[in-house]
């Protein structure tokens, strides 16, 4: 199967984009393990493709793919690189799109900075629809992981996400604590994990080990969860300046059903074709 792609990253946060409007992109687990291998295939945190949307009112269809080949909700690096993608092809000349994803829609505007801010909808703290196991939402949860218990803050962006505080986000153990929460048995459909180290009331520091692709560069979704988390706890304040280690987003909400605002960088790194096995 030979297809057009497109690499392009949001901080480090890297993307394999498919158009599937203009060419047929029917792919298995297999196929997308294959593309996101960084010795045999392109290589990628996550594949995007780009669809015609199933409902009125949106511009888009939006898929999202993790490095596993599982299919997941939702991607806010990979958001950003969407309307940049579709502005850059021209399959668009609007500058703010309607863009359908699994857990609903988004609304990405191209900034004339080159930047692009993405209404990522509002937070969701009820255990069920994160989904969470725990009798009632709270603020904060205590999780056991093995011999020990850390607290968490539960809530989704599209996709479920665990935050915990740490004094230094540089030395905590994500490498050995992340795949422990990503799996954890009161995360039915598995958990994104953060890691945010509180520098002022504006500024964290923040790793994310991604559900189904690992530690990455940077996690918009993850970054948006942190910053509603800590604002929710009051440890910050609107807008948050999320430094991760591919670099900063701007993460601003103003409480409760408030929809998320995040802005940062996407980048168009090369054109390309790829034969992938049929397999």
């Amino acid at each position: 199967m030979h297809l057009k792609f497109t690499k392009m990253h949001g901080l480090g946060n890297d993307f394999v984009v498919f158009d599937a409007i203009s060419q047929q992109v029917a792919l298995s687990a297999a196929q997308f393990r294959f593309i996101a291998d960084r010795h045999f295939g392109i290589g990628c945190d996550q594949i995007l493709l780009v669809e015609q949307p199933a409902q009125a009112g949106a511009d888009f269809g939006y898929r999202i793919f993790n490095a596993d080949g599982g299919e997941v909700e939702q991607c806010g690096n990979g958001a950003r690189c969407f309307v940049r993608f579709v502005h850059d092809q021209g399959l668009t000349e609007k500058r703010e799109i309607r863009v359908e994803t699994a857990s609903g829609i988004i609304v990405p505007r191209l900034e004339e900075n080159g930047e692009v801010t993405v209404d990522m909808g509002a937070p969701r703290f009820e255990p069920v629809q994160i989904p969470f196991a725990a009798e009632q939402r709270a603020l904060t949860y205590s999780l056991a992981l093995g011999h020990k218990s850390i607290e968490i803050s539960a809530l989704s962006m599209g996709n479920p996400h665990a935050v915990q505080v740490v004094e230094d986000a540089d030395s905590a153990p994500v490498a050995q604590d992340g795949p422990l929460i990503e799996h954890h048995v009161r995360f039915p459909a598995r958990v994104n994990a953060g890691f945010m180290q509180v520098l002022t009331r504006h500024h964290i520091k923040l790793r994310v080990f991604e559900r189904g692709s690992g530690e990455t560069l940077a996690c918009g979704t993850g970054a948006c969860a942190a910053a509603v988390a800590g604002i929710a706890r009051g440890l910050l304040d609107s807008p948050v300046r999320v430094s991760t280690r591919g670099g900063d987003l701007r993460i601003a909400w103003n409480g409760e059903a408030s929809p998320v605002l995040m802005t940062g960088p996407a980048v168009a790194v090369f054109d390309g074709e790829i034969e992938v096995p049929l397999k």
